[in-house]
């Protein structure tokens, strides 16, 4: 049995937990990612990831739960960061990689957001409006596990969210890349979680909320 020198040096030790209120963020499910018409489209990781998050985003709404969705697309070649990904140059806004995936835009999130950076919460209003709702534990789900849901995790943590990763609500192109990324995150900032685990505690939560 080989050890863990993190955990050995009290990396993961402390749970986050579930807070007093959650909000759900979906981060770029979107057909250029969803679809493998598109270059960057068609993994199994992520279409697996994105029909378990139309579960968890049922759910939510059905419990008053805040939902809000992000893709990332540009105005314009010179909107766009310096991405080292080719493909993602094309997203251009109103083409057709930039729509949500239709799975999740028929689960009808409250606010669809655009991006041009990895995080959800970074030059958008994902932040504020989440504070407004009061809500204090973010569910984070999308993709792709180690690029920008690793960035919104970590952006989520940062401005003060208890944050909670469904394991299956997030999908990547690699699985090697996927269970890495959400070792490292579940040591130092989130809890990993599964849709259903999440799903009970928002009931949990409509529940105590209801009485």
């Amino acid at each position: 049995m080989t050890s863990d020198v993190f955990e050995e040096r009290g990396y993961g030790a402390l749970p986050i937990g579930f807070g007093e209120k959650p909000g759900l963020v979906v981060v770029d499910f979107q057909t250029g990612f969803t679809d493998p018409a598109f270059p960057m489209g068609g993994a199994p990781m992520v279409d697996r990831a994105v029909g378990n998050t139309a579960r968890l985003m049922r759910a939510a709404k059905a419990a008053g739960v805040p939902v809000i969705a992000c893709v990332v697309a540009f105005d314009g070649p010179k909107g766009a960061p310096r991405w080292k990904v080719a493909p993602v140059h094309d997203l251009l806004a109103g083409t057709p990689a930039t729509a949500l995936d239709p799975r999740i835009a028929a689960e009808e999130p409250d606010v669809v957001l655009t991006k041009t950076a990895p995080s959800i919460f970074f030059g958008t209003a994902a932040g504020a409006i989440l504070t407004r709702e009061r809500v204090d534990t973010v569910i984070v789900t999308g993709c792709i596990t180690s690029g920008c849901v690793r960035a919104s995790v970590i952006d989520a943590f940062s401005l003060g969210f208890r944050v909670q990763v469904p394991e299956d609500c997030v999908g990547d192109h690699d699985q090697a890349a996927h269970d890495q990324n959400l070792k490292d995150v579940g040591r130092r900032y989130a809890d990993i979680t599964t849709a259903d685990e999440m799903i009970a505690a928002i009931d949990a939560w409509r529940q105590r909320n209801s009485r």
